[in-house]
């Protein structure tokens, strides 16, 4: 498998910084207690202890770094059946939240980077997001749909404080009349409320706000990086308060972890002003089985067994089942528990009674210097 020759510095760590497998321990303030190999890789790191007591001291502090991606396109596209979008835009490569769920996490292999703690700690940004995007919008025949995004990384992860590139994708998108559709699990959405809230004034814009559950502890074990649940329901209130339509996404829903807690979540939310709700079934493609196997039998390990065997209940067996339609739920019975659960809370509470398409009508790209002037 051939790495990305789009990224400026990928492969190699920063000076001073070394290249480990894992540790005992964990690293502190990270999702995941590996940092394994990817999956292309011919050369893969273990950890062994070499009788020197070499494990035995503090887990090796793991700094953050950033490189550049020099992508030349910035639109993804996908044919996914069971997915609502058919075009979505990702500012960044990797997640420095750090959730230990996170599908995303075997797309770092394709960099040849583990999607352990490489995936939340060795970042790619796209400074030029927002210029890329321009161009593709004004190509002729472009069609125009709703566009996605944070649908693989957060867009409003930490590093989105300094570079921002999430604001000027946006600012792209309201020039453009484009509309968007929004999934993060972070507060820091609100920075860029002024342009939400003029694209959701001409139903261009909507927000979906993540909480996978109301207890701190256990998020911040799961989500070591992300924002706390009660800033996540303030997003959504204020959002919701500023005519920006907010949707909550339960997911991921573990079993005998966090499932119990779908109805307060959703409720939460709706107290805070969100009319759409969804939820995901845990997933745990390729190497995320085995770092949330790993996590599980250090963070939780009296339920650890429990929760694997009710994920392989949902699972025909497997720890994971790739097939659309079945992926994002489950199937048994576990799975047809939680669908009605989820159904009879959203009608209970008064959630998904109605949503609005969003416009794409308005689409209209914005005139560049030296075009010439319309005679209409």
């Amino acid at each position: 498998m051939a790495k990305s020759k789009n990224i400026q510095g990928y492969g190699a760590r920063p000076p001073g910084e070394e290249e480990f497998a894992a540790h005992p321990g964990g690293v502190k303030g990270r999702g995941t207690f590996s940092n394994v190999s990817g999956r292309f890789e011919r050369e893969h790191r273990v950890i062994i202890d070499d009788g020197w007591r070499t494990l035995d001291g503090e887990p090796p502090v793991l700094k953050t770094s950033v490189a550049i991606d020099a992508t030349r396109t910035i639109i993804a596209r996908n044919q996914s059946p069971d997915i609502s979008f058919d075009r979505s835009i990702n500012p960044y490569r990797g997640c420095e939240h750090g959730c230990v769920y996170c599908f995303a996490r075997p797309t770092h292999a394709y960099l040849g980077l583990s999607p352990g703690q490489d995936f939340e700690s060795r970042l790619f940004a796209k400074p030029k997001a927002g210029q890329l995007l321009a161009q593709e919008l004004r190509k002729a025949g472009y069609e125009v749909r709703s566009m996605a995004l944070g649908t693989n990384t957060d867009p409003y992860q930490p590093i989105d404080e300094k570079y921002q590139v999430t604001r000027d994708v946006l600012k792209v998108l309201r020039d453009f009349k484009h509309p968007v559709g929004i999934v993060t699990k972070s507060n820091r959405v609100l920075r860029d409320l002024d342009i939400l809230s003029e694209m959701a004034s001409m139903n261009l814009a909507r927000v979906a706000i993540s909480v996978t559950t109301l207890d701190r502890k256990l998020a911040r074990s799961m989500e070591p990086r992300a924002p706390t649940p009660e800033r996540r329901i303030d997003a959504i209130r204020e959002l919701s308060a500023a005519g920006v339509p907010t949707a909550v996404m339960a997911a991921p829903m573990i079993p005998a972890l966090n499932d119990h807690e779908m109805e307060a979540i959703l409720e939460r939310a709706y107290e805070a002003g969100a009319r759409q709700a969804g939820y995901v079934a845990l997933r745990l493609p390729l190497e995320i089985k085995d770092l949330f196997r790993e996590w599980l039998e250090n963070e939780q390990p009296g339920r650890a067994s429990h929760v694997m065997s009710l994920i392989r209940s949902m699972r025909g067996g497997k720890d994971y089942d790739a097939e659309w339609g079945k992926r994002m739920k489950g199937t048994g019975v576990y799975a047809e528990l939680m669908a009605k659960r989820f159904k009879l809370a959203c009608e209970r509470i008064g959630l998904n009674k109605e949503s609005r398409p969003l416009r794409t009508d308005l689409f209209c790209p914005p005139p560049m210097a030296g075009d010439q002037l319309s005679l209409l």
